[in-house]
């Protein structure tokens, strides 16, 4: 291993442009063929020969050797050792020595300022981070604390860095907690949450290290792009310069896409990837109330099976000749879009789909009097989102809510193509493996897993089929009242919606078991809510737990009696979301254990795999005794069926934004 390797060098940050971001060039079908064979041919043994690993080992023996003659100087000399660092940075690029040297700099100055250490293996995920790798490290292994590595680093170089989470609380919460780390080496932290001024995202985005959600900077971005009207080359700006007409730089929020670390980053790219990023405003006029209630009411009326057919695995809704018949002779004295044709199926189908499709406390809760979007993937509310073309509208009037005011489009992106754009780009994950394939071919980022700082404990129980959700519930609620009750152990039950928590607490309050729930109706205790969670017999119920960065630390005398159970009571669309609740327990070596109990009338089998569903439901009833791989091929149709509608429909995304921007960019409008 030569020790001036270099990671790489300012090559890759020259954006030529004075807002710097990566252009977006697409692949020809040869291409993408060639890279899908290596994918599947070659990849993996080249993997194994690139050597990452050892640069990984090597990184972690030399910032040891540094470390131990780090420890008796003042920090005055730590700083003045990093000020020289800057400049190596600068001309050199990241060569393995030097980093090896920032990182025992960095180390040595957690300990003085947070009072942490980063472990070795910490050291192992910092190292691949700064060579572009999506790190897949198990929960609870101090991700937020490992990308304070290559983000000192690559700020001490003068490059702007974002730290990017899943929510707000995160981001204030890790910023807060490693700004003085960030400190100490003269760096400045910024914060973008939502809410926030224009001038205080500025003021953020100008910092050395920028933490935020990839909501807010996504939006930003897009912001930045109406801005700019698409013509952010250094030739545009030449040009409008001459004409006088440059863009004041007050226009702007962001200095470009230099270099992210992504934190739950399958969470991001994968599942919030099926969402494409609208910018809009609102839409003169606004809706007309009187039509979306004309529209519901007459959806009412019509014969699921005759007049429309559900497709819920596609999640759409068509209109049958019969139907559309129906429709024409209702139609007929009304005005406005009941005399198109088109617009009337349209506004008929969004209320079919309102009605049949979209389910309070299931994809949505009303709260504060308006109707907020639940994100399926996390389980908290996304009350900056809205369904388009109307749905939101005509669900605000079901629920018998004033409508908002429609919007409309001013610039649109998808997560894929958004990312794609930094210049250097990372992420870290404690469930990457089963996405690995899809993040290499769509971000070009591949999974490297870290080991373990200390052995796993964790005990898996096994799976318990039931026929019905009642069954289900009171299997859970046994479950949780022997373990909590009678034996004192913290039990943690994961559900997937927000109506199969109130269910499983309304069984658990029946037989006056104390415990907290937690939704998307209470996820600003969340963080208490969760942190308590593995107190002696403290029973807490809690919506999809993807992200939720709190760590949850055994109570007294709770490891010896086994730790944190977790009860999954409904499989996920993606088996990443299992994981990541099976993680919570049993952490940094402690201790704990977990099992699913789910049902046959479980959401995701009727759904995506209804036909089997039914056979071993039938089976059940005339009391055939089922072997386990009977329901576990169930589990594996169901969630691979739900994860290849999933990717497709992320891949049309990704192609519908595509077609659109060149589309634009044809007359001159585009980027």
């Amino acid at each position: 291993m030569s020790r001036s390797q270099t990671l790489f060098g300012h090559v890759a940050f020259a954006s030529g442009r004075p807002y710097a971001e990566r252009d977006e060039v697409e692949a020809g079908w040869h291409d993408r063929l060639a890279v899908a064979l290596y994918a599947a041919t070659l990849a993996p043994a080249v993997a194994a020969l690139s050597g990452v690993q050892r640069e990984m080992q090597w990184v972690v023996a030399a910032t040891n050797r540094i470390e131990d003659s780090l420890t008796p100087l003042p920090d005055g000399v730590l700083r003045a050792r990093v000020a020289a660092l800057r400049t190596r940075l600068r001309c050199e690029g990241f060569v393995l020595d030097c980093v090896a040297e920032c990182f025992a700099l960095i180390r040595a100055a957690a300990q003085r300022t947070l009072g942490q250490r980063h472990y070795d293996t910490q050291l192992m995920a910092g190292h691949a981070l700064l060579r572009g790798r999506l790190v897949e490290m198990a929960t609870g292994e101090g991700k937020t604390f490992c990308a304070t590595l290559p983000a000192c680093i690559v700020a001490l170089a003068g490059y702007p860095v974002h730290v990017i989470t899943v929510n707000d609380y995160l981001a204030q919460r890790d910023a807060e907690k490693m700004k003085p780390l960030y400190e100490f080496f003269g760096l400045s932290v910024g914060t973008v949450v939502q809410g926030m001024e224009k001038d205080m995202r500025r003021q953020a985005y100008a910092c050395s290290i920028t933490y935020g959600t990839n909501k807010e900077v996504a939006f930003d971005y897009l912001r930045d792009r109406v801005a700019l009207q698409g013509r952010h080359s250094r030739l545009h700006q030449s040009l409008k310069r001459l004409g006088g007409d440059a863009e004041p730089k007050s226009a702007l929020v962001m200095r470009g896409l230099y270099f992210a670390i992504v934190d739950e980053a399958d969470s991001v790219f994968v599942d919030e990837a099926r969402t494409p990023l609208i910018l809009s405003a609102t839409a003169p006029g606004g809706d007309n109330a009187t039509h979306s209630e004309v529209a519901l009411t007459f959806a009412r009326t019509l014969v699921d099976g005759e007049d429309y057919v559900v497709n819920p695995f596609e999640r759409s809704v068509a209109l049958t000749d019969q139907g559309c018949d129906k429709l024409d002779q209702h139609a007929e004295g009304y005005t406005g879009p009941w005399t198109s044709v088109r617009a009337r199926e349209d506004l008929v189908r969004q209320a079919l789909s309102a009605l049949r499709l979209y389910q309070r406390d299931l994809h949505y809760v009303v709260a504060d009097g308006k109707v907020q979007i639940v994100d399926e993937s996390t389980g908290r509310v996304m009350p900056d989102r809205s369904w388009e073309r109307g749905l939101h509208q005509m669900i605000e009037v079901k629920e018998s809510l004033t409508p908002t005011p429609q919007r409309e489009t001013l610039a649109r992106l998808t997560y894929q193509r958004l990312f794609r754009r930094y210049l250097h780009l990372s992420g870290m994950t404690g469930t990457a493996a089963e996405a690995a394939r899809e993040i290499k071919s769509v971000y070009g980022l591949d999974v490297v897993r870290v080991p373990l700082h200390r052995p796993l404990q964790r005990l898996h129980q096994g799976v318990t089929f039931l026929p019905t959700l009642a069954d289900k519930w009171e299997r859970v609620a046994d479950v949780a009242e022997r373990l909590a009750k009678r034996e004192g152990r913290p039990v943690l039950i994961g559900t997937r919606s927000v109506r199969a928590s109130e269910q499983i607490s309304a069984v658990l309050a029946h037989r006056a078991v104390a415990h907290a729930l937690l939704n998307a109706k209470q996820d600003v205790t969340e963080a208490e809510v969760i942190a308590g969670a593995g107190q002696p017999g403290r029973v807490t119920v809690a919506t999809n737990m993807a992200g939720r960065g709190t760590d949850i630390e055994l109570g007294a005398g709770v490891a010896g009696l086994g730790g944190l159970h977790v009860i999954l009571t409904e499989y996920h669309d993606s088996r990443r979301v299992d994981r990541q609740l099976f993680g919570r327990c049993a952490r940094q070596g402690d201790p704990g254990s977990c099992e699913a109990i789910v049902s046959l009338e479980d959401e995701i089998f009727e759904v995506c795999a209804p036909a089997l569903t039914n056979l071993l439901r039938r089976s059940m009833d005339l009391g055939v005794r089922l072997p386990l791989a009977a329901f576990d091929g169930l589990r594996m149709l169901a969630q691979w069926s739900a994860e290849r509608r999933h990717a497709a429909i992320r891949t049309q995304h990704l192609k519908h934004d595509r077609q659109l921007n060149q589309v634009l960019a044809f007359t001159g409008a585009g980027e």
